[in-house]
């Protein structure tokens, strides 16, 4: 795993990451598993700087900004294209900053001597051999918000940064603070166009250099990604074609290569084994990841890409992916919520009958929907969701059915022990009280969440793609100025349902860039068939997962009866929880994974290990 550390204390510390290399300018930092490209220090002493990960900034321009380390210009630090966590020194004060998506978390725990920082928890739980909170992970599986209890991380013992803010350290102690407001000023869909196509292009550009080239080539997002980057050289493209998702992914594909010079496109073919949940009787062939992560489960659909990717290009190069386009692009119906809450009637009136005629239902029940959610604040919904997790676990419906909410229980919430649902209540009252600078509108609320969500799990499949064939994953959506770009655009804009990802079509109309038909297209591919027949297909290995020696289960996260019926229904092929199936196998393997194969996380500064 690649992680970063640092020490922040009166005296030395006496352990430092195990195999760790120090950052050059930066007392007591480290990176673990970095390439030395991707690791790049300015100054030293009272004002230095590093970046880690793929930052477009260049070496003048990063030392060009040792002036806005010195005067505390933090926000400014996070602006360059790329994906990257930025330390930085300005006097005795350390700031550690992630990034907007989550793809570079920060860590930290304090003690008496000290402050340890790291994007890893797990490497911090293991100085001490802190236990895996229940409660948090409880949290994680019941609303896959990754900020409802904003400071706790997954271990006990080990704060977490919340989206958006920076850690300070300096000789007063630790400080998190928000580096990010909590909501942009909305700007007009045409107006912003022209910036997320630059945003996009610069993204693309930061990771191209003397490496091969690939990407997904599959629906819009994917493929603005390979576009861009076949305007600066040869792609390989790949789509995957498992005759059983009966979609036009491959159709399309196929005619964007034609179209588009440098594209050199790739059929990956399904196979008996490219399913969900495939694999997971071996554990130890799946990358540890410093939380659970849903690419666990589709391992072998990722690994199927990779290796066509691998035999047609001429060595481990970077791989495009357009995760989070749907996130950053898009917006689901929960926008009509604010609508009626600021009382834009007319709007909400005309979105409604647009998302009804979609989903074949009348404009008053998709109101009907939105209405409860726009009576209340953050902290107010959070106020329900304790009080329903203190009542009897429900009845398992689709969500789509549910109403809309700033935080919806997920099935997995009703599959938890009713002592374990009364810790998590207590914690989400404890965290609505204490609330503060919340987001007014419920789109705002649960696009960082979803960004959050999708960072998180994209660290795991570029896990997967570095241990399995050194190829680095590249995810542009998630990039922060690329988020800022798109997000400054109001969920009503971008989510409108008259047209398919309108902002994408207003950013590429025109430009050359992608050929008419794609920004023409209005459908989308899905994986549900595979989901389906991979719950089928291994059905064995999922009730012995999560049956009676479940680890969720021995922490009550896990009820047998729900979770045995869910699987019972998805093995006759009728709806079930997938979503929910889906986030507790990811966390039942990471905690197998936690228990059965330790990491060498930190060795004693003489060298002895001092833990593992």
């Amino acid at each position: 795993m690649r992680w970063s550390a640092g020490w922040y204390g009166s005296a030395g510390p006496e352990r430092r990451p195990a195999d760790g290399r120090a950052v050059p300018g930066l007392r007591e930092v480290w990176t673990c598993g970095w390439p030395e490209a991707r690791v790049r220090a300015v100054g030293e002493g009272p004002v230095a700087l590093a970046v880690i990960g793929e930052c477009g900034a260049d070496d003048a321009q990063l030392r060009d900004a040792l002036p806005v380390v010195q005067a505390r210009g933090w926000r400014a630090l996070t602006r360059w294209p790329g994906s990257y966590l930025v330390i930085a020194r300005s006097g005795e004060t350390l700031a550690v900053i992630g990034d907007l998506a989550g793809q570079h978390p920060v860590h930290y725990r304090t003690n008496a001597a000290g402050t340890w920082w790291s994007t890893a928890a797990s490497a911090l739980a293991a100085l001490d051999g802190a236990p895996v909170d229940v409660t948090a992970l409880a949290a994680h599986l019941a609303f896959g918000q990754p900020d409802v209890l904003a400071e706790r991380s997954l271990f006990r013992d080990v704060q977490r940064v919340p989206g958006g803010h920076l850690l300070l350290v300096g000789p007063d102690g630790v400080a998190v603070e928000r580096y990010e407001p909590a909501a942009y000023v909305p700007v007009e869909l045409r107006e912003q166009a022209p910036v997320v196509r630059a945003a996009l292009a610069e993204a693309v550009a930061a990771r191209i250099d003397d490496r091969p080239v690939s990407a997904d080539l599959a629906g819009l997002d994917s493929t603005t990604l390979a576009c861009l980057a076949a305007q600066r050289g040869p792609v390989a493209a790949v789509t995957f074609a498992d005759e059983r998702l009966r979609d036009d992914d491959l159709a399309f594909a196929g005619r964007t290569a034609a179209t588009v010079p440098g594209l050199a496109h790739h059929r990956v073919p399904g196979a008996p084994g490219t399913v969900y949940y495939a694999g997971l009787d071996d554990l130890p062939g799946l990358p540890m990841t410093d939380a659970p992560n849903a690419y666990a489960v589709t391992a072998s659909i990722k690994r199927a890409v990779l290796d066509t990717v691998a035999g047609n290009t001429p060595g481990p190069g970077v791989h495009f992916t357009g995760a989070a386009g749907d996130a950053v692009l898009s917006a689901p119906s929960s926008y009509l919520a604010d609508l009626l809450r600021e009382r834009r009637h007319r709007r909400a009136w005309q979105h409604a009958l647009g998302h009804a005629r979609l989903r074949h239902t009348s404009s008053f029940a998709v109101l009907s929907r939105a209405r409860p959610a726009s009576r209340v604040d953050l902290a107010g919904a959070w106020w329900q969701t304790s009080a329903e997790l203190r009542r009897p676990a429900r009845d398992w419906i689709p969500q789509a059915q549910r109403p809309l909410a700033w935080t919806p229980l997920l099935a997995s919430a009703d599959w938890m022990a009713p002592d374990v649902r009364g810790l998590l209540a207590d914690a989400v009252d404890e965290a609505a009280g204490v609330l503060s600078d919340a987001p007014a509108r419920l789109s705002d609320w649960s696009d960082r969440q979803d960004l959050a969500r999708v960072g998180a799990n994209t660290a795991g499949w570029r896990a997967l793609a570095l241990a399995g064939h050194g190829i680095e994953l590249a995810a542009p959506f998630l990039d922060n100025e690329v988020i800022r770009a798109c997000l400054a655009v109001g969920a009503d804009e971008r989510g409108a349902p008259g047209q398919y990802k309108p902002l994408l079509d207003a950013a590429f109309t025109g430009t050359g860039v992608l050929p008419g038909f794609v920004l023409a297209r209005t459908t989308k591919g899905g994986f549900n068939a595979l989901a389906y027949a991979g719950l089928r297909e291994n059905a064995t290995v999922l009730r012995e997962l999560l049956g009676p020696s479940s680890y969720l289960a021995a922490l009550g996260l896990l009820t047998e009866q729900p979770v045995a019926d869910a699987l019972a229904r998805a093995a006759t092929g009728q709806p079930t929880a997938q979503g929910a199936l889906h986030l507790v196998v990811a966390a039942e393997v990471w905690l197998r994974q936690l228990a059965d194969a330790p990491v060498r996380w930190w060795e004693e500064v003489s060298g002895r290990v001092a833990a593992v």
